[in-house]
């Protein structure tokens, strides 16, 4: 029997999950923390990754100790530290400061379908990552990452691109990404054998 699900998402032991939305066939890796997180059908991370404020795509391969949406702390300020904004924590009469984890949460990071975000990596607010792009372990992603694009690197830079331009466009119009389940299931062998531009020839 298979092992995932449409109707519920797969959560592995110790997962800390708030105020999150779960696609079909998803798969959280143990001791997880989602805040304010879509995770898109059949897309999954591995252990302790530490994702918040993200909107993730379908099909996204999330390696293990990844974080998406690091948060950061109020530089502007006289103070660096929580203290001021999670002030309930600290003091009975204080409260934290909601207009701040307001901010944070505002700060959308964005991971494309059919990603492939490496281990260790981190994703900064309101980053986007394309469609089938690439992100090597341990990268620091601060700025945008086009389409079908694979970067390393502190900050992380543009490598190479995963296939030509104009291979990226016919796949990104094919989408076969949002298919149902059975016309995945009818297409696995392609899936396996065929190379992207055989995919296309045969698909779009």
């Amino acid at each position: 029997m298979a092992r995932l699900r449409a109707d519920e998402p797969f959560l592995h032991p110790g997962c800390e999950i708030s105020n999150s939305k779960f696609g079909a066939y998803v798969e959280i890796g143990a001791g997880t923390r989602l805040v304010n997180a879509v995770i898109g059908d059949y897309s999954y991370c591995d252990r302790t990754c530490d994702i918040a404020n993200a909107e993730i795509g379908k099909f996204a391969n999330i390696a293990s100790f990844t974080r998406i949406g690091a948060t950061d702390h109020p530089m502007e300020k006289a103070s660096l530290h929580h203290f001021h904004y999670r002030s309930g924590d600290y003091w009975d009469d204080a409260e934290h400061d909601a207009e701040w984890f307001a901010h944070r949460a505002g700060r959308t990071a964005y991971i494309g379908h059919d990603t492939w975000i490496g281990h260790a990596a981190i994703i900064k607010p309101e980053v986007t990552i394309g469609h089938g792009a690439v992100v090597a372990s341990g990268a620091v992603v601060t700025k945008d990452v086009a389409p079908y694009t694979i970067v390393a690197g502190v900050a992380a830079k543009k490598v190479r691109r995963r296939c030509p331009e104009a291979v990226a466009e016919q796949m990104m119009a094919l989408a076969w990404w949002d298919w149902d389940n059975s016309a995945l299931r009818a297409a696995l062998p392609d899936f396996r054998r065929l190379t992207a531009e055989e995919f296309l020839e045969k698909y779009a």
